[in-house]
């Protein structure tokens, strides 16, 4: 089963690089009308929230620069950045890192016993692999809002 988790984790992430690269550098900015966000922000905030899950389901170190946190942590906006984001192939080339890193992990670590239990409101994840599932779950949600954000501005 862990297994499958690891290779599900690989093919949700080729899809979001595959649909990243698709996207016009001009329209990562623009902010979709009904929505909080632009598509960097949700491409940042993916890079920002796998790294996290990794760290906190297997104790990796933190392989993002510590801007990510300001620019794409839950609760943030592109309104309130004070500094110039990553540009696109900043992003990719983060989104291409972190899969790469994925091999890393194995069916053992996925059955590990987290640290302390992690709480997500009424959720709580036990082990590195029930984060990590969860952290799939979260970017494939910020992948379907991607796509809705490009409909909106295809209009």
């Amino acid at each position: 089963m862990s297994e499958m988790i690891i290779n599900t984790a690989k093919i949700v992430r080729q899809v979001v690089l595959q649909q990243v690269h698709a996207i016009p550098e001009e329209l990562f900015d623009r902010q979709a009308e009904g929505f909080n966000n632009t598509i960097r922000w949700n491409v940042g905030h993916m890079i920002y929230w796998m790294d996290t899950y990794s760290t906190l389901s297997f104790g990796t170190p933190s392989a993002i620069p510590s801007s990510y946190d300001t620019l794409f942590n839950s609760g943030t906006k592109p309104l309130d950045w004070t500094f110039a984001p990553p540009s696109k192939e900043e992003l990719v080339e983060m989104l291409t890192a972190q899969l790469a890193r994925l091999s890393e992990f194995t069916s053992e670590m996925m059955s590990k016993e987290t640290s302390t239990p992690y709480s997500l409101g009424p959720f709580q994840f036990n082990t590195a692999g029930e984060l990590f599932n969860f952290a799939l779950i979260h970017e494939a949600i910020h992948l379907g809002t991607i796509s809705s954000q490009l409909k909106v501005l295809s209009r």
